[in-house]
């Protein structure tokens, strides 16, 4: 990626910080799940709506604080996931938050960059049953 991808999506990452998407909570979500990062001082918490059939997101909104990369990477999730399967949730991984972002993430970030996809699948996780925490902490990965 050249420099000016670079600049621009740092500009994109920047916005995203500055004026976050979804920012807010979701009265009667279907379910709602925090997370932090410790290392950096991130949290997020999130509400999910599930269609009636419970397979696809209907809507996202989030909550939180902490740096730029957590803060904008959990506001660009909150515009991808609606209309988003269950299943596809699920298989997302660091690699897919990376390239949402834009931007070369060194190792100490990539906890940072993945916080808010770690929040709504433990939540979708735990709300069908398949797990049980209180809460994520990315520094357990």
């Amino acid at each position: 990626m050249g420099i000016g991808g670079s600049d621009m999506y740092r500009q994109q990452i920047l916005d995203h910080y500055k004026n976050p998407r979804n920012y807010g909570e979701i009265e009667d979500p279907t379910f709602s799940h925090v997370g932090e990062n410790p290392m950096c001082g991130d949290t997020i918490e999130m509400d999910v709506v599930l269609d009636d059939d419970e397979e696809t997101i209907e809507a996202v909104a989030f909550r939180g604080d902490g740096c730029a990369i957590s803060q904008a990477a959990a506001s660009m999730l909150s515009e991808t996931l609606p209309g988003t399967s269950i299943e596809d949730l699920k298989e997302m991984d660091r690699d897919d938050m990376i390239d949402m972002l834009g931007v070369d993430i060194s190792p100490m970030r990539v906890k940072c960059a993945v916080l808010a996809e770690k929040v709504a699948q433990d939540g979708t996780d735990i709300y069908f049953g398949e797990k049980e925490v209180d809460k994520t902490v990315t520094e357990d990965d």
